[in-house]
């Protein structure tokens, strides 16, 4: 079947999907033991509150490719995404695309890898908080301290979210290539899921490790946080569901490189966004401290650039380097805050996010040859007006 409001708005369906599939996954945990209930529960209400934007793109992915020829619109949800057996009406002429269930699946998927990459980046970045409340491993060492149980609380919410993690990882697979083997394209789709797996993991490794190399001079630091940027957040967060949802819909080399290249632009601006909100963010509207990143230690491309704009002022550079990472007072951090925005990096980050956000557009307005449009027209003015949305976002 297929949903009535999944084009205009693919949310609604993906939730309901992602319910039902955990609901599912509770049933299986449980009747390994019912003790592992509240565990369940914890992972599906962080996986079901989630923004939905890779599941988005997924689904602008697949309609950029299946809406040539055709507008999607609600239908019968044939498993190829056409109301007749050859991709057309019946009569020979472009079948309207549906968007089906199995695709909607797939994109629930990417909400299990996001809860996975979250849980586990809390992990590591010792984060209190995440979307406003506890993060997971600090609401499970709670639980186990308000349980009286023994042992050390914060070693058992360490270990309990990661499995979870784990646990999101596992079943995000089983779903996609589920979904996938059901549209028939399972050859064809997973080598992106892959590189996705590989790229987001690759990208957090590389996170953890240029952040103590404390003595790279800022340029390097700037290529090192852009090359986190490019992998650890754009391709799992824009390119590789655009990619794969193309790849769900068929799609040619040309459609999918230059959903990459928009892609691959658009999700380094993105997170360049959220560098800028990891350290200026009203804390009420991101759901995290304002300075988060400066008490966590991040280097960023904010703050490379920031110890570049501080070369010749000795003293101030100092104090940045031996600020990060040290304090979590609000004092400390607005103190660094000043240090930062006294550099002129704001503004160079603001330069390059309107740059890259650009590019990523320019890439739309490309054509085949014939003129011919390479991606759907209509998906490609949903995808110029998320560009902007998400790199002048305030949360």
């Amino acid at each position: 079947m297929a949903h009535p409001d999944a084009v205009a708005d693919p949310g609604p369906a993906v939730t309901a999907a992602l319910r039902a599939e955990l609901a599912l996954r509770r049933a299986e945990l449980l009747a390994v033991d019912p003790r592992l209930a509240a565990d369940a529960d914890r992972l599906a209400d962080f996986a079901l509150t989630g923004k939905q934007l890779r599941p988005r793109f997924l689904c602008w992915g697949y309609r950029a490719v299946r809406e040539i020829g055709g507008d999607v619109v609600a239908g019968t949800g044939d498993t190829d995404g056409t109301d007749g057996t050859d991709g057309t009406d019946g009569t020979g002429a472009p079948a309207p695309v549906v968007l089906p269930d199995a695709v909607i699946r797939a994109a629930a998927a990417l909400e299990l890898i996001q809860a996975c990459a979250l849980v586990h980046d809390d992990l590591i970045d010792r984060s209190d908080t995440r979307r406003g409340g506890p993060s997971m491993h600090r609401a499970i060492a709670k639980s186990h301290a308000d349980a009286g149980w023994s042992g050390e609380s914060d070693h058992y919410g360490t270990s309990i979210a990661l499995l979870l993690g784990d646990l999101a990882l596992a079943w995000a697979d089983d779903l996609f290539t589920a979904a996938a083997a059901e549209l028939g394209v399972l050859d064809r789709a997973l080598p992106p899921w892959r590189a996705m797996r590989l790229e987001v993991l690759a990208g957090q490794i590389l996170d953890v490790r240029v952040g103590v190399e404390l003595g790279a001079d800022a340029t390097a630091q700037d290529a090192d946080a852009m090359l986190v940027n490019r992998y650890k957040t754009a391709a799992y967060t824009v390119e590789r569901p655009l990619h794969l949802g193309a790849a769900l819909a068929g799609g040619g080399d040309d459609a999918v490189g230059l959903l990459r290249r928009y892609g691959a632009a658009v999700g380094m601006a993105f997170q360049l966004r959220d560098d800028v909100l990891g350290v200026f963010g009203d804390p009420l509207v991101t759901g995290k401290p304002t300075g988060d990143d400066l008490a966590e230690g991040k280097r960023t491309a904010l703050v490379a650039l920031a110890r570049a704009g501080l070369a010749d002022r000795a003293t101030e550079l100092a104090a940045l380097d031996a600020g990060l990472g040290r304090s979590a007072d609000p004092e400390d951090l607005s103190r660094l805050a000043a240090v930062i925005t006294g550099s002129g990096a704001p503004d160079r980050v603001e330069e390059r996010i309107r740059d890259l956000t650009a590019e990523g557009i320019a890439v739309l307005d490309e054509r085949a040859a014939g003129d011919a449009p390479v991606l759907a027209p209509a998906v490609t003015r949903e995808l110029r007006a998320v560009a902007l949305a998400m790199t002048t976002r305030t949360r």
